[in-house]
């Protein structure tokens, strides 16, 4: 490698995102003599050619879990200790990977930040993601498998055992992130989901106010809501519904009034936004300056599956929030792209684009 080579190769080793033009202006240097070095280094191996180019859009990065969902149809009443026939189906999951995808068919550009392993889980993962998600950052973790949530049904439809393998996602660490922070410091938004440990959530919501940097944080569950870190105060978006938030406070919420007390007391904690979630029910909404409503939900009477309901729901109110629309507006849009998605029987529904999505508003 002559001196040249190893100047234009250590430039991109600290930004894999940096453009020809300027490695050109760095090293004084044309942009035609970068572009053949570059295509030189390329075909000496000394790297592949794939992130060295500067995006010229600002992504979405979304942190957290990507696994595969699996679930088993009992044909018939369980029986416990023997064999029982079954009917099966597999997907693609993860509250952080959902919403990507979501976004990625409305046309944003979009990064996954997450851990798996090395099986056929992420192949089907990276198979069905890597159209609508640039999976470049995703760090693979030896001898762990990728994350996995496996739900046994009984003929009835009612779950019988939920098991869930998400290991993997304790690997999301703040060191995980250091890594990347070329594109974390380029994002337009950041959207984390509980599944990634709490002192890497806090890392995110330091990390966004030191670099004034747009954060949403999604919860997954009651039992995960002791992730949530203890300074809110760089958060822009929190979606969070009636079970996790009786969670975190401690409270009973019976009503819609009770509903918009929760979601007040959440931007008490300095939080911008806060969306808190009432089933099929109903919506709240508050804000840091003092505005608080309440939605209404009109419910489909044609439900096929219920499963990316509240991704497609969180995916629409970020997407509708970087488009500059207002909050009724805002909410309309989400309540929209989940009523259109649990109309499917797929976790994200594969005509969803921004024009779709406009003209389904409309519509309904």
């Amino acid at each position: 490698m002559h001196p040249k080579e190893n100047d234009v190769l250590e430039h991109i080793k600290k930004n894999p995102f940096i453009s020809q033009n300027e490695l050109s202006k760095k090293l004084g240097l044309t942009n035609a003599s970068v572009a053949t070095i570059i295509s030189d280094l390329v075909k000496k191996e000394f790297i592949q050619g794939q992130a060295y180019v500067l995006n010229t859009e600002f992504p979405i990065v979304c942190v957290g879990a990507a696994n595969v969902d699996r679930k088993f149809f009992v044909n018939e009443d369980l029986i416990h200790g023997t064999s029982n026939p079954i009917q099966s189906s597999q997907s693609v999951g993860g509250v952080a990977r959902n919403i990507g995808e979501n976004l990625g068919r409305l046309g944003e550009n979009v990064a996954l930040i997450t851990t798996r392993g090395d099986d056929s889980e992420w192949q089907s993962i990276y198979d069905l993601t890597s159209p609508y998600i640039n999976l470049d950052f995703v760090e693979h973790i030896s001898g762990q498998s990728t994350g996995c949530y496996t739900a046994l049904l009984s003929h009835e439809g009612d779950m019988e055992y939920g098991l869930a393998d998400m290991d993997i996602y304790d690997h999301l660490t703040p060191e995980v992130l250091i890594k990347q922070t070329y594109i974390l410091k380029r994002a337009k938004c950041i959207i984390a989901d509980l599944n990634t440990p709490k002192v890497t959530l806090e890392f995110l919501c330091a990390y966004a106010d030191k670099y004034d940097l747009n954060l949403v944080l999604i919860p997954v569950s009651g039992p995960k809501m002791n992730r949530l870190p203890e300074k809110l105060h760089s958060v822009d978006w929190l979606i969070v519904n009636r079970d996790e938030t009786e969670t975190q406070f401690n409270i009973k919420i019976d009503s819609d009034e009770a509903l918009v007390e929760s979601a007040a007391k959440w931007t008490k904690l300095e939080i911008s936004n806060v969306i808190v979630t009432n089933g099929v029910k109903s919506i709240a909404y508050s804000n840091a300056d003092g505005e608080s409503k309440i939605y209404s939900i009109t419910a489909s009477d044609n439900v096929v599956d219920v499963t990316g309901a509240g991704d497609s729901f969180s995916s629409a109110i970020v997407f509708g929030w970087l488009k500059g629309y207002k909050i009724d507006d805002i909410v309309k849009m989400a309540m929209t792209n989940s009523r259109k998605t649990i109309e499917t029987p797929f976790t994200v529904r594969q005509d969803l684009s921004e024009k779709q999505l406009i003209k389904d508003m409309e519509e309904l």
